[in-house]
């Protein structure tokens, strides 16, 4: 996840593969020649490449005239621009579009009567610790947006910080229509805090597991506990680490403090809760391993 030596030229940094093809300097991953442009770029039609070859052209002008002669430092910052530049475009694209819903809404005499949420994959890295893309527990790429309006329902302005998550999205939804979630579902409904009855909400922490691993990106597979004050990690397979860290002291997660003996208790705690938490989500070393194994047995295929 290194800005200079993983961001790709292709789908990353939107360098078409016959300017890579034409650079004997630089030596681009296979995979960029197979799909890492062209498989995104064919969903345009006609009329949207139109619009969007200029901005192409002038990037893979400037990167065949100036690549080969940048530095290190040069070239991560021009990989981090190029970016910042297609995230906050895209994020920009997503504000127009929820105008024109909210909009239509307005338009057509729907506001009072329908729920509007509004949420997203992870966060992302942003360059924070120097990284991109998501899939760590800590905390850049843990959060993600989430807001709801609900006239006659949730107060306009009203904010909540209890520990929520996308697996509650479907039981609300379904209280919301008034539909008896099945009992195999295991999100909370989000409807106390909706209305402002923050003290029926019983959730005070939550379970992570990320476990695509080796695979893009080479993020060690992990799982871990989070309440508001801390956040323990396990990280496993080939290794064998445990991260503590304190959320309302060291808001950037930079220093572990896991082998700090005045922290012995709330290891000791955090551990046996994260073990409830695990066979609450039906989680197991079982299942690790067993996961461990299929991704084995799909790399020899």
């Amino acid at each position: 996840m290194n800005l200079l030596k993983h961001m790709g030229y292709s789908h990353d940094s939107k360098i078409r593969p016959e300017t890579l093809k034409s650079m004997d300097k630089v030596k681009p991953k296979v995979w960029e020649y197979k799909d890492g442009f062209y498989s995104r770029y064919s969903r345009a039609n006609e009329e949207q490449r139109a619009l969007y070859e200029p901005t192409l052209d002038l990037i893979n002008d400037f990167f065949k005239a100036n690549w080969p002669a940048m530095s290190n430092e040069e070239k991560m910052r021009w990989k981090y621009q190029r970016y910042m530049q297609d995230y906050l475009g895209c994020i920009s694209s997503v504000d127009d579009n929820v105008g024109r819903v909210l909009d239509y809404l307005d338009e057509n005499g729907l506001s009072e009567n329908t729920i509007v949420v509004y949420t997203s994959d992870q966060g992302f890295y942003l360059g924070e610790h120097g990284w991109f893309d998501k899939r760590f527990i800590y905390d850049e790429s843990f959060k993600t947006p989430l807001l709801i309006r609900w006239p006659n329902k949730i107060k306009a302005g009203a904010t909540c910080d209890e520990m929520v998550q996308n697996l509650d999205f479907a039981q609300t939804f379904l209280e919301a229509a008034q539909i008896k979630s099945p009992a195999s579902m295991q999100g909370e409904s989000l409807m106390p805090l909706l209305k402002g009855n923050n003290k029926l909400w019983t959730r005070d922490a939550v379970y992570y597991h990320y476990y695509e691993y080796p695979g893009v990106h080479k993020v060690k597979r992990h799982y871990g506990i989070v309440n508001k004050e801390y956040k323990l990690v396990h990280f496993y397979h080939d290794v064998d680490e445990w991260e503590l860290y304190d959320r309302k002291k060291d808001l950037q997660e930079m220093n572990s403090i896991y082998d700090d003996p005045d922290y012995n208790d709330i290891v000791n705690e955090l551990k046996i809760k994260l073990t409830e938490l695990r066979v609450k989500y039906k989680d197991s070393e079982e299942l690790d391993k067993h996961f461990i194994e299929i991704t084995k047995e799909n790399k020899k295929h």
